[in-house]
């Protein structure tokens, strides 16, 4: 299983996770089964609010779950369109997050939970 991560900054499973995913300046993809753990830089960082290309984002790599902290809805939408699960973050770093994914204790990602625009910042307004 590939699991995502948007970060600020690539710091393997310490990295941090960031606020919003569309505005994250990079992806950190973890391999469950080897443990790997690889960067890909956000190629849509910049986008309106609600003009999120999830795919664009991850430069078209293929997930299959994304652990967040914040997202806006037309982005969850389109995740789970394509049978991505979104979940919402607990922990503060990609290992924290990575055992409570494994434990089953991470909640998915609703829409009534979903950000309601970019703040200047770049983390999520809610």
């Amino acid at each position: 299983m590939k699991v995502c991560f948007p970060v600020e900054k690539a710091d393997g499973m310490g990295s941090l996770v960031y606020g919003h995913f569309g505005s994250a300046p990079i992806f950190m993809v973890v391999e469950t089964s080897t443990g790997s753990v690889s960067a890909i830089s956000n190629s849509d960082q910049h986008h309106a609010h609600g003009a999120c290309n999830p795919l664009k984002a991850l430069n078209n790599e293929k997930v299959d779950a994304v652990v967040v902290g914040g997202i806006g809805v037309g982005a969850l939408t389109k995740l789970n369109q394509l049978g991505i699960k979104v979940f919402q973050a607990k922990g503060r770093t990609i290992e924290e997050n990575m055992k409570l994914l494994q434990s089953n204790t991470l909640p998915g990602f609703t829409a009534q939970h979903c950000c309601s625009g970019h703040s200047h910042i770049g983390g999520c307004s809610h």
